[in-house]
Formats: C-alpha cells, structure tokens, sequence
C-alpha cells in the first residue's frame, strides 16, 4: 500500500478527518479598517451575472468584488515593503503551502490581556517543553478570536486608541522569521497585534516575517480541533498574478 492509500484508506475509516479552518467569507465577514489618511481594501460583494434567467437560462453565476486580504487570506512577501521583491502569490511553491501544525495555545492569557503579545520566551519554552519546530511547520496562534469573527464591531475591539487584538512583539517576529517555519497562522484580521502600529518596527511580524519570504494565515477558526502537534495545514490561495495575497482556502489534516 503507498503512502497516499494509506492517507486515503484513513479518511474513509475515520482515522483522519479533514478539519476546515476557513472563516465563511461575506458581505458581513469583518474587514481590516486603516485610519486616515491610509486606503483601505474592500469587503466582498457579489454582482449577479445571470441567475437562471434570460441572461443565462440553465446557469446562474456572479462577480465578486473584494481585495487580496479580505476573510481568511494569505499574506505572501510581496505584501510588505520589506518583501516587495518576494514571492508574489502566484509565484508560492505548493510546497511550501503544506506543512506540519504546531499550534501554541494562549486562549486564557488573551481572555486576560487582548493586548497579548507572544515574546521569544514562549516560543523558546515550547521548544525546551516538545522539541524544535519541524521545518516548513505552520505556527499557530491559537487565542480564541474566531469566535467573534461574525461580529465586526467585536473582532476590530477598537477604542479611541485603535483596535486591540493579540499578536507578537517585535522580539517575537524577529524569532519567528529566524526560526525554519513556513508561515504564521492567526485567528485575528491580520497577523499583527491590534496595536502593532505604535511597535518599533511598526507592524513588526509583516515586517520580519515577509520580509524573511515567510507568509501569513489570517481569520481562522476551529482551532480547537486541531492538536498542538501531529496534524497537517494546508493552505489554498488563489494564484493571482502578481498579487500580494489571497483569500484562501485553509484545512488541518487531523488524526482522530
């Protein structure tokens, strides 16, 4: 038997399941907000093109409209000026959009501090405590925000200083692109903290990570159902030519 029967013998007993780590993307999925005078992307929207009807009597289809970093998307280096001359989306070996799960837990501390931010002291502790990262592993951070990703005005958390959400100091990032990872996955609107802007670098982990041609995984959610080790991530933007990331589809393949 290969590999792959045994991979798919697995599924269809139950051994293995396929776990969706995809936040379901609409006109209501919450969308990064920058303040002025910075632009900002768009949600999506659907433009119906026929619907079974005399534009197109057996089909029904549409356009979408939305930006490259809306829902649960992809940041490739080409995102951030310090990865400008990186990988473009399209460009991404597949590869590289598959690898080993090492989800860090921190959902009591952020339940504590929304301010939360990941130091090298704790990825170094989950080092002593399992082991190094495994090359080409995804590092997830696991804080329990999906739960308010239907809920705009809960997931931005925003006061008059600006959002506050949990990330990664800029000692953290500057581990993280060091470290032999392929990415780092966050269930927040993007792989920086809320207050990320006042950190020096501004936006450390953007500037770090894709800086060291690393990527990110925004907006996702059933984080609970994946163990901290042993299961599988696979990421699937869309290979937009040229573009700076994707909404992407994202699964953790799991042992039951």
């Amino acid at each position: 038997m290969t590999v792959i029967d045994s991979l798919l013998a697995a599924l269809a007993t139950g051994e293995v399941e396929i776990i969706d780590l995809t936040a379901p993307l609409s006109p209501d999925t919450p969308v990064l907000q920058l303040p002025s005078p910075f632009a900002n992307t768009i949600p999506l929207s659907l433009e119906k093109v026929s619907d079974f009807d005399a534009d197109g009597p057996f089909w029904g289809w549409n356009n979408i409209h939305t930006g490259e970093h809306t829902g649960t998307h992809l940041d490739a280096p080409a995102h951030w000026v310090t990865g400008r001359d990186g990988h473009t989306v399209d460009t991404i070996p597949p590869s590289r959009l598959v690898g080993p799960a090492v989800v860090l837990d921190f959902t009591a501390e952020v339940a504590e501090d929304p301010d939360f931010l990941l130091e090298p002291e704790h990825f170094e502790k989950h080092v002593a405590d399992n082991g190094p990262l495994p090359d080409g592993a995804w590092l997830v951070f696991r804080t329990g925000w999906s739960r308010f990703n239907r809920d705009a005005v809960a997931f931005a958390n925003a006061d008059g200083d600006g959002p506050h959400t949990p990330g990664v100091s800029a000692e953290g990032a500057q581990w993280l692109a060091a470290s032999g990872i392929t990415g780092f996955a966050v269930e927040t609107v993007g792989v920086d903290a809320g207050q990320a802007g006042g950190l020096e670098p501004p936006f450390p982990v953007h500037h770090f990570l894709l800086g060291a041609d690393k990527f990110g995984l925004t907006q996702l959610q059933n984080l609970d159902r994946v163990p901290a080790t042993g299961a599988v991530i696979v990421a699937s933007p869309l290979p937009i030519v040229g573009g700076t990331g994707s909404p992407a589809r994202v699964f953790a393949i799991v042992p039951a």
